[in-house]
């Protein structure tokens, strides 16, 4: 465990901890990712327009953390960050490198993900959603990396397509009754007859794994795709945001693009609740962590009469997604787990997705690798000792030249624009947390220490480098604009 303060009481309350885990039934897990969903878009974090009842119940009957960040400011890495349990200095894939380097974006043999830690805990293991860390019958196949099940798409390309013409079981293609004009080889475009809706069939696939999971111990990482906009169509047709109906904002004097962002993020709040309902009617209710965030911040791609201040979809923070201050990286994170996690919690603890690892390997009782950058979150979560912490965290993006960040104590923001040669900013979140003021002329000495992390934070692999001046990738490496 790399770069964490973890006080001596804390280290025997976390084996204490650990040790009465092994002796306890192992929880079943279900980790709800949105996609593109910002800071500010749920009620209990401050969105006043959209209507998100379930979550904001879910928010209440649990904890709610108010300073957690995404793995990444995109898709791919994001993704990458949760899976490895590494910071994006030394997880696999650093980037969306499209369809000219798929082997960017793809986790090797070698990479050891949350899901095989649970597999090999005995945890039945399904993925249901959107994957983009690897495709049919090579190294990342969800199945090649520790997922029992699998159902959705694999290129998130094609996941930009609410109303695919087929989706991904297992391998094999399903078909669906959708007609689409496609755009690219990789099932990417729009639908000209909608029949059956990607997010609808996400939801009857995971209340299905559940069932017939009830049993056993499982993990079930529900990725959605809601509510990302469909690029393509919002490119050639002005409207992104694909969804079966308005409701409840069909009357609303908006364009249909800010209608249907509004509408997909309800509708995926109401299916929440009809999941959870169902582990209550399961009597899995109390054996169950359901944790519910986003993988970055928001998008601005529905269209061109889509806006994201019309919800104020980041909320206090500076920035969307393809941006490294904290409107692009800091998320929504909500953990309810009754009987365990007491209700009506609101934690400023600093964590980010690489914390799932040990969190979910504590829980289960499992075997952690060493080469990680995570920390268990069971303290928090449980409200039991003392909860180690990170000294920082640390991210890289690579669309248009390099860019680095470094949160320092949870408080120091350091951001690298554009390569090695950029001058530094510095912004202080406790009294700044729109990231407005460059503090770093009056602090050398914090600039300095956020300058040697990016140093030494990243690791070159084969196909994601920093350069040591100028900040360009090299072309083997130079990633697609491809969210």
């Amino acid at each position: 465990m790399r770069h964490v303060r973890i006080p001596l009481v804390s280290v025997c309350a976390l084996a204490l901890a650990t040790a009465a885990f092994a002796q306890a039934p192992k929880p079943n897990i279900i980790f709800i990712l949105a996609d593109d969903l910002g800071y500010g878009e749920l009620g209990s974090y401050g969105q006043k327009i959209v209507q998100t009842p379930h979550l904001d119940r879910f928010a209440a009957e649990g904890i709610r953390f108010t300073q957690f960040y995404a793995g990444s400011t995109v898709c791919a890495p994001s993704r990458s960050v949760l899976m490895t349990g590494q910071h994006m200095g030394h997880t696999r894939v650093r980037g969306n490198s499209g369809l000219d380097n798929t082997a960017a974006q793809m986790l090797r043999t070698g990479d050891l993900t949350v899901a095989r830690v649970l597999q090999q805990a005995g945890y039945a293991t399904a993925l249901v959603g959107k994957w983009g860390l690897g495709l049919a019958n090579d190294e990342g196949e969800p199945r090649q990396q520790g997922f029992d099940y699998y159902f959705g798409f694999l290129s998130q390309l094609h996941a930009h397509n609410h109303y695919p013409d087929f989706l991904w079981r297992n391998g094999e293609k399903v078909a669906l009754p959708n007609v689409i004009t496609p755009v690219g080889p990789t099932g990417a475009g729009y639908a000209t007859k909608r029949v059956q809706y990607a997010g609808d069939l996400f939801f009857d696939e995971a209340r299905e794994f559940i069932e017939r999971s009830r049993q056993r111990p499982f993990f079930l990482y529900l990725a959605l795709t809601v509510p990302h906009a469909n690029n393509e169509r919002a490119r050639l047709l002005g409207d992104g945001q694909e969804v079966p109906d308005y409701a409840p904002y069909a009357d609303r004097p908006w364009s249909d693009s800010q209608k249907g962002q509004a509408a997909m993020i309800t509708r995926m709040d109401r299916q929440i609740g009809g999941l959870l309902a169902q582990l209550k009617t399961l009597g899995l209710d109390e054996r169950t962590l359901v944790l519910f965030t986003s993988d970055n911040g928001p998008h601005k791609e529905g269209g061109p009469n889509y806006d994201p201040e019309k919800f104020d979809a980041n909320g206090p923070l500076t920035g969307l997604k393809r941006s490294l201050t904290d409107g692009g990286i800091r998320v929504p994170f909500l953990a309810r787990w009754p009987g365990k996690i007491k209700p009506g919690v609101v934690s400023p603890h600093v964590g980010y997705f690489g914390d799932m690892m040990a969190t979910f390997a504590g829980l289960a009782g499992a075997k952690l690798p060493s080469n990680l950058d995570s920390i268990s979150l069971v303290p928090t979560l449980l409200g039991q000792g003392a909860q180690p912490k990170h000294d920082f965290l640390y991210w890289e993006f690579y669309e248009g030249g390099v860019t680095q960040a470094v949160l320092l104590d949870g408080r120091w923001k350091g951001i690298r624009p554009k390569g090695a040669s950029a001058p530094m900013q510095l912004f202080n979140l406790a009294d700044d947390i729109g990231e407005k003021t460059d503090v770093a002329a009056k602090n050398p000495a914090l600039v300095a220490r956020v300058a040697e992390i990016m140093r030494t934070a990243h690791v070159d692999n084969e196909h994601w480098k920093i350069p040591p001046v100028g900040g360009r990738m090299p072309s083997s490496g130079t990633p697609k604009r491809a969210p």
